[in-house]
């Protein structure tokens, strides 16, 4: 067996170029968006949240407004922008749901069991329907639009097969997907029934 010395090797690799050991770079940091960029990209979901815990337009304006205000105030210190602001959202909701009893609309023809509802019951009912119409929000245009002809305007599978194009039973198929999802998301984010 032949030895080779560190001068022999080195003329024999005088052509080549060397290997750099492969080192797996640090993953990037997340690049933490801007204020505008949030507020860009998450004002109309929460519009839409809020709107569905307080059932008011005027004061779900107001509560999002104010979670901005709050976010801008502790900017510095919030690492995860959109969570924090959905969660101030639904505090602000709370205080405004308690400190409002008397202003919060109830469905129209509904009877309260009592003559001074829960705000926590309340709230837990108006919180799930504004994550449920969130969550609708986030879906495909044709998801949204099936459950839409379904459940806002009524149709059956196969008025909605007439409008859509779709087969009836690809119809049904696909809405039962759909809700399926949205079942499914709403209980990992802790949502079991209109009570929260």
């Amino acid at each position: 067996m032949e030895t080779r010395t560190a001068n022999t090797r080195s003329k024999a690799d005088a052509g080549r170029t060397p290997v750099i050991p492969y080192r797996p770079l640090k993953p990037p940091m997340e690049v933490k968006p801007s204020l505008r960029q949030v507020f860009d990209a998450e004002e109309s979901p929460l519009l839409r949240y809020a709107y569905g815990l307080v059932g008011q337009r005027e004061t779900a304006e107001d509560l999002v407004q104010d979670a901005f205000l709050k976010l801008h105030a502790h900017w510095e210190e919030v690492t995860h922008p959109r969570a924090w602001l959905f969660r101030c959202t639904r505090n602000l909701a709370l205080s405004h749901i308690r400190d409002h009893k008397r202003e919060t609309p109830m469905e129209p023809g509904r009877e309260w069991e009592s003559s001074t509802p829960d705000p926590e019951q309340a709230l837990g009912k108006l919180e799930a329907i504004g994550t449920l119409q969130l969550l609708v929000a986030e879906l495909t245009e044709d998801d949204r639009a099936l459950i839409s002809l379904k459940y806002q305007d009524g149709l059956k599978y196969d008025q909605i097969s007439q409008r859509t194009g779709l087969s009836v039973s690809n119809v049904g198929y696909k809405l039962h997907h759909a809700l399926k999802n949205l079942a499914d998301s709403l209980r990992r984010l802790g949502v079991e029934s209109a009570e929260g």
